[in-house]
């Protein structure tokens, strides 16, 4: 065990513990167990919590298509537009993936269709969903 008061390793890395925590949580955003996820936001884990692919538990639940998931994280503060690490946002993951459902979502949020790399607007043409784009326009 670590003498430091935070019971960190020296490094200064996050314990085995916290990293444990921080898998479970990534692990509830992705299979969209809404109800426990947001017993741990409440209880004060961030809601824009990232991994080391900087992905966030937003980003997560957007691209594995929780729209419910999406909605409690945005609910409790979550950056609709915070992009991961390769400069991809939530809603460009959702047109992505084809998930109807969550990108309306994170539009009726105010998540900008024209931030991050590629934008949604871009995959939404790409994948010639205009449905999706007049959402936006």
């Amino acid at each position: 065990m670590a003498d430091h008061p935070d019971d960190r390793p020296a490094d200064g890395a996050p314990s085995p513990e916290v990293m444990e925590l921080a898998t479970r949580l990534f692990d509830l955003a992705r299979d969209g167990d809404t109800e426990t996820l947001s017993g741990y936001l409440d209880a004060g884990v961030p809601a824009d919590l990232r991994n080391q692919s900087g992905d966030s538990l937003l980003m997560l639940a957007a691209y594995h298509g929780h729209a419910s998931t999406v909605s409690a994280l945005l609910d409790r503060g979550a950056d609709s537009d915070l992009p991961n690490d390769k400069g991809q946002t939530p809603l460009a993951g959702a047109v992505f993936k084809g998930f109807d459902d969550v990108v309306r979502v994170l539009v009726a949020a105010g998540a900008d269709p024209h931030g991050g790399t590629p934008t949604a607007d871009t995959a939404a043409s790409m994948f010639g969903r205009e449905d999706l784009r007049r959402l936006w326009t």
